[in-house]
């Protein structure tokens, strides 16, 4: 016995269970493609590589990092911006892309069209100098710009990075010019320092490697207190430097109108692999630390952010004219 489409559709509206059965197929039926606005190689890139790997064991798709560097690690927010909302594309959304929106007109607002995923960890950043370099100290290194005016180079990892604002506050401080070189990421910029392109540099913990394969030395870091794998580095408040205090906390962000029960799943699936051994250990290979934070809660920490950002921007002066 047959019942002809409108007996059946009739039907199906009395008693759901006769109705066609759902054929929309589970999210993800495709890669993810995850945005790393930094060049490969660098410490951000690596525990990246390692935390997309763990996130795909649970997503059931692999997740490729793409990566975008140049311009402090900005260019993450526009090409997220112009990216379908639909979990396929994400990003790592570092601190400079909130101080960029600020210190510049830019077509994209990080508030408003970016969707948080989670908070995952965070660096905070040394200053270096060749291996075999004079200066032995934070000291020398300001002697000697002191009576060389203009003639230090000192690298970031690009205009209006936290390495470039740590440097440029504490020069302007002590009253001291120099010339900064921006580079796209840590690789680099490491390797610039190494080959002596630069005199110093200022860097996230991605430094690691280079300085415990004897390469570069670690005059002083910007931390509230001495990092454990270096402890006879001290740090500039340390040194009399009260503001000298960096930290750049990061986390995944999603577009803005992905909808919730994706991101529900990419911070399910992020969060595991946060706290699987691997990821935990290349996070410690660079003296980090997961610091986990759900959606709701790193939204509140990226507005706290903003706040800070911008009243820092404005007392170094280069705050964008409304």
């Amino acid at each position: 016995m047959f019942l002809r489409a409108g007996t059946a559709a009739g039907l199906s509206a009395l008693w759901p269970g006769l109705a066609r059965p759902n054929t929309a197929k589970p999210w993800p039926q495709r890669p993810i493609h995850l945005i790393v606005p930094w060049p490969a190689g660098g410490g951000t890139d690596l525990t990246l590589r390692a935390l997309a790997d763990e996130a795909a064991t649970r997503l059931g798709q692999p997740v490729v990092v793409v990566n975008r560097p140049g311009a402090a690690g900005t260019l993450v927010a526009p090409l997220l911006k112009a990216a379908a909302p639909d979990g396929y594309t994400i990003g790592q959304l570092p601190i400079t892309v909130l101080r960029f929106a600020l210190m510049n007109r830019v077509a994209w607002n990080p508030m408003t069209d970016l969707a948080p995923i989670l908070q995952v960890s965070g660096t905070t950043f040394g200053l270096l100098v060749p291996a075999d370099s004079p200066w032995r100290s934070v000291a020398d290194l300001l002697a000697w710009a002191r009576a060389h005016p203009g003639e230090l180079t000192l690298g970031s990892t690009g205009v209006g990075s936290t390495p470039h604002l740590a440097m440029e506050e504490l020069m302007q401080d002590q009253g001291l010019a120099y010339t900064h070189v921006p580079y796209k990421g840590t690789a680099d910029q490491m390797l610039a320092l190494v080959s002596k392109h630069i005199m110093a540099g200022v860097n996230s913990t991605g430094f690691a490697p280079w300085v415990e394969q004897g390469k570069l030395r670690l005059l002083a870091v910007f931390a509230e207190r001495r990092l454990g794998r270096w402890p006879q580095v001290p740090t500039m408040r340390e040194l009399g430097f009260e503001k000298a205090v960096y930290n750049s906390p990061w986390g995944l962000v999603a577009p803005a109108g992905t909808p919730h029960a994706i991101l529900t799943a990419l911070h399910d699936a992020f969060k595991h692999a946060m706290f699987t051994p691997r990821h935990l250990a290349e996070l410690a290979r660079y003296d980090q630390s997961p610091e986990y934070l759900d959606p709701a809660a790193y939204l509140a920490a990226l507005r706290q952010t903003q706040a800070s950002e911008r009243r820092l921007l404005q007392r170094m002066k280069l705050l964008a004219a409304p």
